[in-house]
């Protein structure tokens, strides 16, 4: 009688086991836009001298560079992770070739996976935009806003509302988006019952955290709490944007504080993946912004002395990160495109 206990307690625990394995896997890409190694660096020991990347199981480090250039911008390096192909610098969700190929974001839909996108930039920005958007010019923002009313992204926050509601053609896209509760704060946001809904934190691009803005983690939470709600699988893709913002004017506190939001965004989604093992986390770069250099510091004060190289991009390879399901994939040097085939090859499975 024992025998049959242990044996019925033993076929139901492997049972669970098997079902656990198999339950969908979530994809959260985390960008941080112009976020090179020394970035992290000096974010890290101006915290205190630890970051949330170091619970990571899984390092690996990207190519950047584009179709036509050795150093990247975000519109090729973002089309390159969303899509899997390479392009030209300046031009969004087409291809070298000129092709328009589904977005990791878009397939991701076709599965039955609720979507979201988070930047601290505006929404219509080349990064977020290269997951929905296909246009030969990072810069046709009322054209990449017109393609946003209409995609399948589910939840999304950031910037940029002017392109919706204040355009040259005078359309209201936000009238328009009858499918989607566009509300006004993130409070609304968490009381929205909505199954599409979109936060505009800015007319414009919004501001620095440094002068208010909302914090990413904040944010982050808030669709984590949706994802919870709707009890399907998901893929978000969320971008610590003005790092690279503060590369390019060459402002280490702008840099370290941008970080360290982004920072403590990736700490929420850690503490995530707790209660939801089955989530694969992406930490990576579109490209290093700045040349940043740490020639000297104070170990005492764990302090770095900083030196920038150029107010543009550089060609630099930039780190991945990955936990969770299939993260060893992510290890090892390759180019950005193959971040998106790793990301494919876990909803294939």
């Amino acid at each position: 009688m024992k025998n049959i206990i242990f044996l019925i307690c033993l076929t139901f625990s492997l049972t669970s086991i098997t079902a656990q394995e198999k339950a969908p896997t979530n994809i959260i890409l985390m960008i941080g836009d112009g976020m090179g190694l020394n970035q992290i660096t000096a974010g890290m020991y101006f915290n205190g001298n630890k970051t949330a990347l170091e619970d990571f199981s899984s390092v690996g480090l990207a190519k950047t560079h584009s179709s036509n250039s050795l150093v990247t911008d975000s519109a090729a390096s973002g089309t390159a992770m969303a899509s899997g192909v390479k392009t030209l610098n300046g031009v969004v969700g087409i291809s070298s070739k000129n092709k328009k190929p589904k977005s990791i974001l878009e397939i991701s839909k076709e599965k039955g996976y609720q979507t979201a996108l988070i930047a601290t930039s505006s929404i219509v920005h080349a990064t977020p935009a290269s997951f929905y958007a296909h246009v030969v010019s990072r810069k046709e923002y009322e054209n990449i806003a017109l393609q946003m009313s209409t995609s399948v992204v589910d939840y999304f926050i950031g910037g940029g509302k002017k392109h919706f509601n204040d355009r040259e053609d005078n359309r209201n896209l936000i009238k328009e988006m009858s499918t989607y509760d566009i509300v006004s704060s993130l409070s609304r946001f968490d009381k929205s019952t909505a199954s599409k809904i979109g936060h505009f934190t800015n007319r414009d691009e919004p501001n620095k955290i440094l002068d208010g803005r909302l914090p990413l983690k904040d944010a982050v939470q808030s669709v984590l709490n949706k994802f919870d709600r709707d009890q399907k699988p998901f893929f978000m893709m969320v971008e610590g944007s003005q790092i690279d913002w503060g590369g390019h004017s060459n402002e280490i506190e702008y840099v370290i504080s941008e970080f360290n939001d982004f920072d403590a965004a990736i700490q929420t989604v850690l503490d995530y993946t707790l209660k939801h093992p089955n989530t694969l986390v992406v930490v990576t770069a579109d490209h290093e912004t700045g040349g940043l250099t740490i020639p000297k510091g104070d170990i005492k004060k764990m302090r770095p002395s900083v030196e920038f190289s150029t107010v543009g991009h550089t060609a630099s390879m930039v780190p991945v990160f990955a936990k969770g399901p299939a993260a060893a994939t992510f290890s090892g040097i390759y180019d950005n495109t193959l971040i998106f085939n790793k990301m494919l090859d876990v909803l294939n499975e």
